[in-house]
């Protein structure tokens, strides 16, 4: 009785605090390592014994493991190190401490337990103390007759998985039986239980995997019993745990359709008889937003917009159907930003779906927006303030015309001066999201209610004007940081770009709406102004008020913004702008059209057609640009200043041509020249453009608009030249022009005749065709004095003329030409690899193009001399350009069936002839042969014509090449490689075998055409050829090779892994590094290393010698690389890093900094020209390398 009293604990308050914590009839036989050695003063092993004892009091036990637990979170460390001496002792502790859990119903015990369960399996990170845990939750929720006693395992579980989220993947996995045992729990008259079953699968649908695994389970039973659990929850705890669930499920597509078809099934029973039990989420979720609780209602609200982001078109409709927009809309009235902010984003999302405007919602919510939005401006809450003024701009946006949103005036006025004080607020993402809703504030429907109230639309439109002006204003920051600080300054230009784009669009809908108030006689002024007072609210003083913002502030930030980049949408906007105020204030037409002709706008809109619509791109800015020049030429044309102004006839004319030609003009002032010069037949549409051109020119001159002296490449003396031949092919052509044409004609002959003919030179060109020999020398030695003149846009369309002379001459056999042909073409060629950067294919160049192919379908292989730089031309007419005029170009090149009959014959002759004089044609031939293929296949282009060509022997050719002939290798290894990137599916290249053939092995035919021992062959084959370390072989050999092992990987990825770990290959690499110092950073070995890092050839390229290349690379001056180099650096670099071979961290670091502030523009490296001229045949070195 005794040792019983003494066991049970201290009696009075006196008893030391040690004494407690020790449980005094066993500790003198523990071993002091069990103590823990600061306070509290706990000797785990008194811990073991003292807690499972049925003789001490629930009281002592409670303070030992309060002391414990205490002990865990204040010497977490020295705590475990006691445990963890024996891993036996840790089991017991912890079956000790489950058992514990399972046999008191103290919830403050309960309590304890479970946290000092989770502290210690977390803080132990063993893999069989969590196992025991589990098997023993496992059993004791098994052998339970009832789910009476289950809510503190239960809670233990949830709370476990919480702590270590990987368990819930072992829980379905290991322990799938359990979900019987939730789902009884589920069903479980008590809301404690049924609450901590929801929150174990809560924390089990978090994880993808384990609720994946149990996507069957939740489908075929869960669901309908989960709805009613949320819809009959009467606890909060069950509440917030059920949503806690649902959020889980919600972010996964599949659950969220099986949530929503379960409740279109509830609804479509609902007040008729049928299955019982169904739930509709969305009548849950519409009656939790309508408790008291703000909780609750935020967590509707959260779960509302976790649905529809899914597919709000999908979902939207069942929560319109159940009313939930005008709880949401009353929602937005109350205290809590977060309610507020979680129902501006519900009602984002569901104004996506047009029945949510049918049904009149916005109509109903609109006034509760616009209080809300006001009220929430007067919060340090930016997020709350972008989302609302984003949902008022969608609703203003998406509302349906016929259903008038703004029932009066006075709330049209409220929400204007909302917007007002939005727009003023100094957050820029703010006042973004202002700018946006007054643009579609500014519709007519939105302002028709009467009067209309102009002055507070003039105060807005101040506002957002002034807002932006402040914001150009603002200095960039130009500190010299190097390339970081460039791309911000970037950012910061392209976020000012944006700004100013939506001032501009909401400045365009303000002047829509007075051109659409033109016709409505009510909108014209306030009936309610007083008898002679100033008539401010007025339609006419609010579009003078439009024209004097444009003038004063549109213009300004326009031209300083284009000072810094130019952007075709923003530009569409700005001259659309322009455009219309010529119709909005129509009595000040002709003054503002002289004052933009004088400030360089035709030149300006010249230029903007020429840069962005050249390709018939952009055409919405070229009507624009088009509309704008028509109007403002005929107000000028209109009212001269020191004439008289043209009849009615003549404008009409004028208008006439110029509604016709405009739009043709794409071009930059040189090439507009050039065409005004053209003296071949000219009719049509072609014709319009010229007196359009001559026109535009004669209006820049007399508004002092100096476009041709401001233009480097322009002269007046060009311009001299220009309107000259324009009048000598009227005549010649016996064409009488409108009498403004050839008024203007005289004026610019005027003013020009007395300046120096620098091209005067250029009348060699009209020599008859037997001197034709002698004026091309000329040429030839002009063109090579002159290496920096760009002459071909002056004097293309005259090799065109002498191109199609020669040809009428000597059509049926150009061969008989005696020389004059090739000299024309070699001369063509040399004018167009003169042009360094790529540039449209215009007319003209199409034009000689077509003339080009022409000629060569005449032609005979053997015509070396003329197909020789008629196949450079063709080249370069493929690669030096945009990609849109290539895939013209190569639209007319496969049209024509005889170029590729004599392609075909061509290529043909390689087999017989790799060393004749016939090289370089055969060269050229190949690599005309991949431009053809890839421009088809790319393109989807029309296949006229097929190209034969036997694989096999280009695979024998390239196995065993000879060793003159490295750049016909290349060009062979250049088409290779396409037919490789096509998997030989070319609509144009057919590849035939050389004859019979046996049939391909059965390991084969996953490699077909190719067969395993070819392969092998052409892999050797590459080897030789990169061993002869020519840098543009390598270039084509090494890209080739990549292009095989693509080929191989996608077929049969255990032949390219054989492919890459030949020994042969690390002989192979060595030896191509043994060229010097430095001979890794040459960009083809770059790109082999990355190719056997990429296939994990660590048996040619190993850990440690990726690091020495990577170490060898951070300490090299990466300034001095070349673009081609860096970016190959840059592609081992990230594939050495997503292998995961960087071993040594700080090199990679220095390396990535490095590689990060270096870009095209800041290296010092001479930029190579892509198209040279080798061995008289034209080259792409990024075709080959690329």
């Amino acid at each position: 009785m005794a040792a019983r009293e003494a066991a049970a604990g201290p009696r009075g308050p006196g008893r030391d605090e040690e004494t407690a914590l020790l449980y005094e009839r066993a500790h003198s036989r523990h071993d002091p390592c069990w103590l823990l050695p600061v306070p509290p003063r706990l000797c785990l092993a008194c811990v073991l014994e003292l807690l499972p004892e049925p003789c001490v009091s629930l009281v002592r036990k409670k303070h030992v493991l309060s002391c414990f637990r205490d002990a865990l979170l204040r010497h977490a460390s020295l705590v475990m190190q006691l445990v963890a001496q024996d891993q036996r002792i840790c089991i017991h502790f912890i079956n000790m401490l489950f058992g514990l859990l399972c046999n008191v119903e103290d919830g403050s015990v309960i309590d304890l337990c479970i946290e000092v369960l989770i502290q210690l399996t977390t803080q132990l990170k063993l893999e069989q103390t969590v196992r025991c845990l589990l098997d023993e939750c496992h059993k004791q929720l098994c052998n339970m007759p009832s789910m009476r006693g289950s809510l503190a395992t239960l809670t233990l579980l949830g709370k476990l998985v919480d702590a270590i989220p990987p368990l819930a993947d072992k829980l379905v996995m290991e322990h799938s039986n359990l979900m019987e045992h939730l789902l009884r729990g589920l069903v479980y008259p008590n809301e404690g239980v049924r609450a901590s079953v929801c929150y174990l699968y809560g924390k089990l649908y978090s994880s993808p995997v384990a609720a994946e695994m149990l996507s069957g389970h939740f489908r075929e039973k869960l669901c309908p019993l989960f709805l009613s659990t949320l819809d009959g929850a009467q606890t909060k705890e069950l509440q917030i745990n059920c949503l806690g669930w649902l959020r889980q499920l919600l972010k996964y597509d599949l659950f969220v359709s099986v949530i929503m078809n379960e409740s279109s099934l509830a609804e479509s029973t609902e007040g008729v008889e049928g299955p019982p039990g169904k739930t509709s989420l969305p009548l849950v979720l519409k009656k939790l937003l309508l408790s008291r609780d703000e909780t609750l209602q935020v967590a509707s609200a959260h779960c509302i917009t976790a649905v529809l982001v899914h597919s709000p078109a999908k979902h939207a409709p069942a929560f319109i159907h159940a009313d939930i927009p005008e709880f949401l809309f009353e929602h937005l009235s109350s205290s809590s930003e977060v309610l507020v902010w979680f129902s501006y984003n519900c009602l984002i999302l569901l104004a996506e779906e047009p029945l949510f405007f049918s049904k009149c919602h916005t109509v109903y919510g609109i006034e509760s927006v616009v209080r809300s939005l006001q009220g929430s401006l007067r919060m340090n809450n930016t997020e709350l303030h972008k989302e609302g003024l984003l949902l008022f701009a969608e609703i203003l946006t998406r509302q349906p015309e016929e259903i008038k949103l703004f029932t009066s005036s006075t709330m049209c006025r409220d929400a204007g001066r909302a917007l007002q004080e939005a727009v003023n607020s100094p957050v820029l993402e703010v006042a973004a999201e202002a700018v946006k809703a007054i643009s579609a504030f500014l519709r007519k429907d939105h302002q028709s209610a009467l009067p209309v109230q102009y002055r507070e639309l003039r105060a807005l439109l101040e506002a957002m004007l002034n807002r932006c002006a402040d914001f150009s204003q603002t200095p960039l920051n130009r500190r010299p940081l190097g390339h970081a600080s460039s791309r911000d300054s970037n950012k910061a230009i392209l976020r000012r770009g944006k700004f100013l784009l939506s001032t501009l669009e909401g400045f365009r809908n303000a002047c829509r709406l007075a051109m659409e108030f033109q016709s409505e006689p009510s909108a014209h002024e306030n009936p309610f102004t007083a008898p002679g007072a100033e008539k401010e609210d007025t339609l006419e003083a609010f579009s003078e008020f439009l024209l004097s913002a444009c003038d004063s502030l549109c213009i300004p930030m326009v031209m300083r913004h284009s000072e810094q980049a130019t952007q075709p949408n923003l530009m569409e906007v700005f001259l659309s702008i322009l455009h219309s105020l010529f119709v909005i204030v129509p009595h000040m037409k002709e003054k503002f059209s002289k004052k933009l002709a004088s400030s360089s706008f035709i030149r300006l809109t010249l230029e903007l057609k020429a840069r962005f619509c050249s390709s018939l791109s952009h055409s919405d800015l070229n009507q624009v640009c088009s509309s704008f020049l028509y109007d403002m030429s005929l107000n000028l044309l209109s009212a001269p200043e020191k004439t008289e102004p043209p009849s009615q006839e003549e404008l009409s004319a004028v208008s006439a041509f110029l509604q016709h030609g405009l739009p043709e003009i794409r071009s930059r002032s040189p090439e507009s020249l050039a065409f005004l010069s053209d003296r071949q037949y000219v009719e049509g549409i072609a014709r319009q453009r010229q007196y359009c051109i001559l026109l535009l020119f004669y209006l820049a001159y007399i508004h002092e608009d100096r476009l041709s002296l401001v233009d480097r490449f322009v002269s007046e003396a060009e311009l001299f030249v220009a309107v000259q031949s324009f009048l000598l092919s009227l005549q010649d052509q016996d064409e009488h022009p409108p009498l403004t044409v050839i008024r203007a004609s005289i004026y610019l002959l005027a003013i020009c005749q007395d300046k120096d003919d620098a091209l005067a030179e250029d009348l060699i060109y009209s020599s008859p065709v037997d001197i034709a020999r002698k004026v091309l020398i000329v040429l030839r030695t002009f063109l090579r004095r002159n290496e920096d003149v760009q002459v071909g846009g002056l004097i293309r369309g005259h090799f065109l003329l002498i191109l199609q002379h020669l040809l009428v001459e000597h059509g049926a056999s150009p061969s008989g030409d005696s020389g004059n042909l090739p000299l024309l073409l070699s001369l063509l060629s040399l004018v167009q690899l003169k042009n360094k950067s790529e540039q449209e294919l215009d007319s003209m160049a199409m034009k000689l193009l077509h003339q080009v192919s022409k000629l060569c379908g005449k032609c005979s292989p053997a015509d070396v001399d003329i197909l020789q730089p008629s196949f450079n031309f063709l080249y370069w007419s493929l690669h030096q350009t945009t990609p849109s005029s290539q895939k013209r170009a190569a639209a007319v090149l496969l049209s024509s069936t005889a170029l590729i009959e004599l392609l075909e014959k061509t290529l043909a002759l390689t087999w017989t002839e790799v060393d004749s004089p016939r090289t370089a044609l055969l060269c050229s031939a190949w690599l005309l042969a991949a431009s053809f293929s890839a421009q088809q296949h790319a393109g989807s282009l029309q296949v006229h014509q097929t190209l034969s060509v036997e694989l096999d022997q280009v695979l024998k050719v390239l196995s065993f090449p000879k060793k003159k002939a490295a750049l016909l290798s290349a060009a062979i290894l250049c088409f290779l490689r396409t037919a490789l990137q096509q998997s030989f599916s070319s609509a144009l290249v057919a590849l035939v075998p050389s004859g019979a053939q046996p049939p391909p092995a059965p390991e084969d035919s996953a490699l077909a055409p190719l067969g395993t021992s070819q392969v092998l062959s052409l892999v050797i084959g590459l080897q030789n050829l990169l061993v002869q370390k020519d840098p543009l072989l390598s270039y084509a050999c090494v890209a080739c090779l990549e292009a095989l092992l693509d080929y191989l990987h996608a077929r049969s990825p255990d032949i390219a892994f054989h492919v890459v770990s030949q020994p042969w290959n690390r002989f192979l690499l060595f030896t191509l590094l043994d060229a010097g110092e430095s001979s890794f950073l040459r960009p083809e070995i770059l790109r082999l290393m990355t190719l056997f890092v990429r296939f994990q050839s660590s048996s040619v390229l190993s850990r440690e010698e990726v690091g020495h290349v990577l170490q060898g690379a951070a300490l090299a001056d990466l300034s001095t690389l070349s673009n081609t180099t860096l970016q190959a650096l840059r592609g081992f670099f990230l594939q050495v890093q997503s292998m995961g071979l960087l071993a040594d961290e700080s090199t990679a670091q220095t390396l990535h900094v490095s590689l990060e502030g270096l870009s095209p523009s800041t290296s010092s490296a001479e930029p190579p020209l892509d198209m040279l001229c080798l061995g008289g045949v034209a080259v792409s070195l990024s075709h080959i390398r690329d």
